[in-house]
């Protein structure tokens, strides 16, 4: 129930954060000692989480080759447009809080009208990634949220039922206590009756023994009347 009211805490916080907003920004760099032109975007993340998310975003155009910080796509697929020779690259580059994706061509791999078309898909490559890893993000969160909302209910309902258990048990309670009292008021009216007839037995027993003893005084004279006969 504590780790319940801890993520109903971390959620209630988390409710305040403001929503992020991805910027693409057009840059320039080399790659291998080639001028590369392509589009970047800086994301509030870690670097590693973002390295992971773009290495599985990038397959979708291919077969990627991973080497530090850098993705290669050969034979790359764009916008569903298959390009037999040129290469993609993409880059991460950032720390715990703050993150630069690069995706980017070396144009002279490229004709000049590949490379234009290409340098506006990589535009809008850059912006679908940074949605996709802030959405996915933030379905993470709703997921923990919704486990959480999951345990609550569970409990809710555990608890319900013990509240359940707990009244019949009281009324049991309740119930065996009224019969136990009848019970006591019998026994001490039987106690009462019983302790009447033991003195009642007593003086029965002494009236008898009284009895007795003049009926042995009258035997007594009868036995000496008869002896006296001849």
């Amino acid at each position: 129930m504590k780790g319940v009211l801890f993520f109903v805490a971390v959620f209630a916080i988390a409710s305040h954060v403001f929503a992020q907003k991805v910027t693409v920004t057009s840059r320039a760099s080399k790659i291998n000692n080639e001028s590369a032109d392509g589009y970047s975007s800086d994301l509030d993340a870690n670097s590693e989480d973002v390295r992971v998310a773009l290495g599985k975003f990038m397959k979708e155009s291919g077969k990627t080759k991973s080497n530090g910080d850098m993705i290669t796509i050969a034979e790359p697929v764009i916008n569903g447009t298959v390009y037999s020779k040129g290469f993609l690259y993409a880059t991460v580059n950032g720390s715990d809080v703050k993150t630069r994706v690069w995706i980017s061509i070396v144009k002279n791999q490229w004709n000049a009208e590949e490379a234009e078309t290409i340098l506006k898909d990589i535009e809008q490559m850059v912006y679908r990634f940074g949605i996709k890893y802030y959405k996915d993000k933030i379905q993470l969160d709703i997921d923990q949220a919704q486990q959480a909302a999951d345990a609550v209910v569970k409990q809710t309902q555990r608890t319900q039922n013990e509240g359940k258990q707990l009244q019949n048990k009281l009324t049991a309670n309740d119930q065996e206590k009224i019969r136990l009292e009848k019970t006591l008021e019998a026994n001490k009216l039987e106690d009462l009756v019983l302790k009447q007839k033991i003195v009642n037995n007593k003086k029965s027993l002494d009236s008898l023994a009284n009895s007795l003893e003049k009926i042995k005084t009258v035997i007594d004279a009868h036995k000496e009347k008869q002896g006296k006969v001849n």
